[in-house]
């Protein structure tokens, strides 16, 4: 079986290290390793490989996604599926699997119009993220009426959140399959660009970390936790991250994407039901 990993256009242009690593490791092994940029390309649609090809789904763009509907409604293989890929993409969408899942998140809103949170952050921060957002573009923290009077008017759907007092760190657990790895970093606007650094992972963050998976149908996906006097509280999940500062993680990907295209891993489509 041939791989193609679906890869973002990026800026600057450079490939993603984890996707060079990967690719580096799955061809030594003898196996056929491609890639794709759905913006840079044009693709006919019914002449895309469902037989014989697992897509790695590394892009979130509208255009790669969409190619990557077509393919799961074609019945190809897709590493992570479509439906759990598409789940992560869409933050609203992502709180009620996170809620379905029993997993502890902070409690949310939405809305389209900024002014409705003025009672709101009378009580308590919050934080305010654009639906489809990424990279950290266009969020913001509130913290009062002020704040709230000077937000942008949001270009779409907004996810508002509870903002949480943390330790000033971010805390991002990388995952592929049963492998966790845990990174820290301090918190900034730019964290996600910055690598960190690897630290143990308990017990509680590896069965969070776990339990996401199996919420989302996820086999290759981060998330972002915040530690709260009340326990670790889950800010974000996302597909096939790029594993910055985690040792020797592009050899649990490259396992993972062997084993799974051989049929040695499954995983369940998401039902995200009532909250538990």
């Amino acid at each position: 079986m041939k791989f193609c990993f679906m890869a973002a256009r990026r800026d600057p242009p450079v490939p993603s290290q984890i996707v060079l690593d990967v690719s580096e490791i799955l061809s030594s092994r003898g196996r056929v390793v491609e890639s794709m940029i759905a913006e840079e390309q044009l693709t006919r649609l019914d002449g895309l490989d469902t037989e014989n090809t697992l897509y790695l789904l590394k892009s979130y763009t509208d255009l790669s996604l969409s190619l990557a509907g077509v393919l799961h409604a074609r019945g190809a293989r897709l590493l992570n599926p479509y439906p759990s890929s598409a789940a992560t993409r869409n933050k609203i969408i992502s709180v009620q699997y996170l809620r379905a899942g029993g997993i502890p998140s902070p409690r949310s809103w939405v809305t389209g119009d900024m002014g409705l949170l003025l009672p709101l952050v009378k009580q308590i921060p919050l934080i305010v993220k654009p639906c489809m957002g990424w990279r950290g573009i266009g969020v913001k923290v509130v913290r009062t009426p002020e704040d709230v009077k000077a937000l942008p008017v949001p270009e779409g759907p907004m996810l508002i959140q509870e903002f949480l007092e943390g330790t000033g760190e971010d805390l991002r657990l990388y995952v592929a399959g049963e492998q966790v790895f845990a990174i820290r970093k301090p918190f900034s606007a730019t964290s996600y660009s910055v690598p960190g650094r690897s630290c143990p992972v308990t017990s509680e963050e590896r069965d969070l970390a776990l339990r996401c998976g199996r919420a989302f149908g996820l086999g290759l996906f981060g998330l972002d936790l915040i530690e709260t006097p009340r326990g670790p509280s889950v800010v974000d999940v996302n597909c096939f991250p790029g594993y910055k500062g985690a040792p020797n993680a592009a050899e649990a990907v490259a396992d993972y994407i062997e084993n799974y295209a051989a049929g040695k891993i499954s995983l369940a489509l998401p039902s995200p039901g009532s909250a538990a």
